[in-house]
């Protein structure tokens, strides 16, 4: 039980010994890790873990090696991942399978498993630590501190790991300083907005009131999107330290996690965080003898996107309906149930620690002028390396898309990348070279968001891109306000009848004029960005639109309606493999005489076409294509 500092002191002197011996190999053992993320949880990471514990036992080795789950490796293409310390070798994309051989010929036989190393696709080179891989040479863990290193269900691995180190910083200045550290450091909120966070700490501290909050925001909804949740089940007690931290600066003493119910694995976590920081007296009363008290509870959310906008999350918490509150007044001054309250999401909180243990100027190193630090996100789509990154802020798209993304799959050419989700636009080649911040993002017609990047190639239609973020918007939306409830939905329709075939030119003006008025009149973030994604591919892709429109033909072969399959006759051979996989019987074969030979091969009733592309995908010969 932690009750005074120097008990603090020496226990997490003797936790970061143990875990410095165990990374270093000193204490005599292997240290076989796993990656413990959703992604890899998903591909039978906790079936592997098991694998490894039964034949160690069954060898007698379960004296020599340990076997641990740790947090988000980050490079989700090539997971599950299985790293052994002290050599720090990094294995990926291992099955049940390879357990038997990593035990007999790495920890027996102390000769790495070659066939599993990770293979650079310039070089041809196996490389066999992770620091070494191109995906992790140009990041910086700091929201992701400790995550892919520590078990994230043990407390004494994240003391080891300067667990809770800030909080006893900030316990010895006054409030005002912490606030003025956090100001100085230039950290703002990585949920969407990108408001200091400081500044929020700083009204929040000076509101009157005789209770405060702190809430955090990880109810992450966007597409694609999975930063929070990995932080949250990497070390959660890193998010919880930062909690604390806002609620000594702010005079709070409860704080709230408010995390969305599909996040079973990181709400687990994080209870498990909670309980054991409440056990050694990391949580609740007089916290390390100082007289601070403080602690955390968790509320479900029910996976409503508008509920990750502050003030509907605050309505969800009191347990009313998820919808905005005008502001102001701002939560800072009237908030949880009308007390003062500040809410910052999952990796704004995350990088606290980092501020107070290292210092603001430490932080303030890193980023742009506008925009310090680094920044996650989760890089997806028409990408080869799909994963978590956590970069400098100011590190361009071209270095994110090809030096960690390792470029587009299959040769193809990049098109756009879709920063900030639903809220956000769609970038094009010319901004390339253009730096990721804040400000920088919104100039050029997109947003940072809460980090998620979706990278699109030459096969994807940008009329499509638009509907499917217009969908998203209109099944979240709260529907109470008129501009976002009817506007969006007046959107998607024109949207739906262009790719259809059945739009005009003059849709395009509607399209334009009922985006600003959503954009000016609507009540919060949710729909004042709602059209984001319609601005930005007509300003950029507006040939597709007039394609759609007039020319009736989809460039990108995506939308159905304005495509049709055909069968090339001097490449069908005529085995008839796409007619007898048609499920709407809608290919038949025709004769044809060619160098007075009569031929086989096969014709595409359009009519009865339900562009389902089986044919395609079963010629051997590519002889079908779309048009």
């Amino acid at each position: 039980m932690i009750d005074n500092i120097q008990t603090f002191e020496e226990c997490s002197s003797t936790c970061t010994k143990c875990l410095d011996d165990k990374l270093a190999g000193t204490d005599g053992k292997r240290h076989i890790v796993l990656c413990g993320g959703t992604g890899c949880l998903s591909s039978n990471s906790m079936e592997i873990k098991e694998k490894f514990e039964k034949l160690l036992e069954e060898k007698g080795l379960a004296d020599k090696a340990t076997v641990n789950i740790v947090g988000c490796f980050g490079f989700c293409s090539q997971g599950p991942f299985v790293k052994i310390y002290p050599e720090d070798t990094l294995y990926r994309m291992v099955s049940i399978d390879d357990v038997e051989e990593i035990i007999d010929t790495d920890i027996v036989g102390g000769n790495i498993v070659e066939r599993l190393l990770y293979v650079d696709p310039a070089t041809g080179e196996k490389v066999t630590k992770q620091d070494d891989i191109n995906f992790y040479k140009k990041q910086r863990r700091v929201a992701l501190h400790g995550c892919g290193v520590i078990n994230p269900e043990d407390i004494n691995e994240a003391l080891g790991m300067g667990a809770f180190q800030g909080l006893k910083k900030a316990l010895s200045m006054t409030p005002e300083e912490v606030v003025d550290e956090v100001l100085k450091s230039g950290l703002r909120g990585r949920g969407g907005g990108g408001f200091p966070s400081g500044r929020k700490w700083m009204f929040a501290q000076k509101s009157a009131g005789d209770e405060k909050y702190v809430v955090c925001n990880g109810d992450e909804g966007d597409p694609g999107a999975f930063m929070d949740r990995s932080i949250l089940e990497g070390n959660p007690l890193g998010v919880i330290e930062g909690m604390m931290i806002a609620g000594y600066a702010i005079g709070a003493q409860n704080g709230y996690f408010y995390v969305r119910a599909e996040y079973p694995i990181a709400v687990n976590r994080l209870k498990l965080a909670i309980k054991q920081a409440r056990e050694m007296g990391l949580l609740g009363e007089n916290i390390m003898g100082t007289g601070f008290s403080f602690d955390c509870h968790i509320r479900l959310g029910a996976g409503a996107f508008v509920c990750g906008e502050e003030t509907a999350l605050l309505n969800s918490i009191e347990g009313k309906r998820g919808m905005p509150r005008p502001r102001p007044p701002f939560p800072a001054v009237k908030g949880l149930w009308e007390k003062p309250t500040i809410v910052n999401n999952v990796e704004s909180l995350a990088c606290v620690p980092f501020i107070l243990r290292e210092g603001a100027d430490e932080f303030a190193k890193v980023g742009t002028e506008g925009s310090k630090g680094t920044k996650v996100f989760a890089l997806g789509g028409k990408v080869n390396n799909v994963g978590l990154v956590e970069v400098p802020m100011g590190t361009t798209l071209r270095e994110l898309i090809y030096d960690i993304g390792g470029g587009i799959p299959n040769g193809k050419k990049f098109k756009a990348i879709q920063t900030g989700g639903p809220s956000g636009g769609c970038l094009t080649e010319e901004f390339l070279d253009e730096p990721i911040d804040f400000d920088n993002l919104v100039q050029k017609g997109s947003m940072m968001g809460s980090g998620g990047a979706i990278v699109m190639d030459e096969d994807n239609c940008m009329v499509d891109v638009a509907k499917f973020y217009m969908e998203f918007i209109c099944d979240e939306s709260c529907g109470k306000c008129s501009p976002c409830r009817i506007g969006t939905k007046r959107i998607l329709e024109i949207l739906t009848k262009i790719t259809e075939g059945k739009g005009t030119m003059e849709d395009l003006e509607t399209l334009e004029e009922l985006s600003k008025t959503i954009q000016t009149n609507s009540l919060c973030a949710l729909g004042q960005t709602a059209a984001n994604p319609v601005n930005s591919t007509l300003k950029h892709f507006r040939d597709e639109y007039i394609a759609h429109i007039v020319d009736k033909k989809c460039p990108a072969h995506v939308c159905k309606n304005l495509m049709q399959y055909k069968i090339d006759k001097d490449k069908c051979v005529g085995c008839g493999l796409c007619a007898k996989n048609c499920p709407a019987s809608c290919i038949t074969q025709t004769d044809y005489i060619a160098e007075g030979h009569k031929l086989a091969s096969y014709e595409i009733d359009p009519e009865k076409c339900v562009k389902c592309g089986l044919c395609m995908s079963n010629c051997r010969l590519s002889a079908i294509s779309k048009e």
